[in-house]
């Protein structure tokens, strides 16, 4: 399949802080989370949209990028468990930090209430204060890159949050002919019904 990766990037703070968390919902940074748990989240939101890279990844893989510094898992809870998260991950270079935000998105259940938007203002937030948590040189870059087999809303998201594009790349990539759905990317045995309606995804 033809898949198109755009990176997107911020070289300063926004100028607005982000919008408040709703009543019902709160956002917390995951400290001290365990590779089951971030491969878990993966799983949660990377489902319906044909994330499956980091499906094979062996914990001490995921063990290994959890631990370096600054390294940060913002979850987004709802009433019946995490609605949403992200991932951001720093790098340190000659000019300072230059922090990913690796992962973002929302549970099925979570998508429609207006609440990506605001994960993602929370999450570039996140990523400029990184330094105030870690011992690392200020942020000098927040990017972050989506592809078209992401949610289509992501890269309307981005842009109107403030990213800007920097870079387009297409590739040719191996993916299922439909995505895995959350059951099965958590770790829910294939041909097992996700609900009893006996759906995936």
């Amino acid at each position: 399949m033809k898949v198109i990766t755009t990176t997107l990037q911020m070289l300063r703070p926004p100028d607005v802080a982000p919008r408040a968390v709703p009543d019902g919902v709160r956002l917390e940074r995951a400290v001290g989370i365990r590779p089951e748990y971030a491969r878990f989240l993966y799983g949660l939101v990377g489902g319906p949209w044909f994330w499956t890279d980091r499906l094979g990844w062996t914990r001490d893989r995921w063990e290994a990028e959890l631990a370096v510094p600054g390294t940060e898992l913002w979850v987004l809870h709802g009433e019946d468990g995490p609605w949403g998260y992200v991932h951001l991950q720093p790098v340190v270079a000659d000019d300072g930090t230059h922090v990913e935000i690796r992962y973002l998105g929302l549970a099925e259940q979570a998508i429609g209430r207006g609440l990506g938007g605001l994960l993602l203002e929370h999450g570039i937030s996140a990523a400029w204060s990184v330094p105030g948590r870690s011992d690392l040189p200020p942020v000098v870059r927040v990017w972050v890159h989506t592809c078209s087999l992401d949610g289509p809303a992501a890269l309307a998201n981005y842009r109107a949050r403030g990213l800007v594009v920097c870079g387009t790349e297409e590739t040719d990539e191996d993916v299922p002919e439909q995505p895995l759905g959350s059951w099965v990317s958590t770790g829910g045995p294939v041909g097992a019904s996700a609900t009893s309606s006996g759906t995936l995804g």
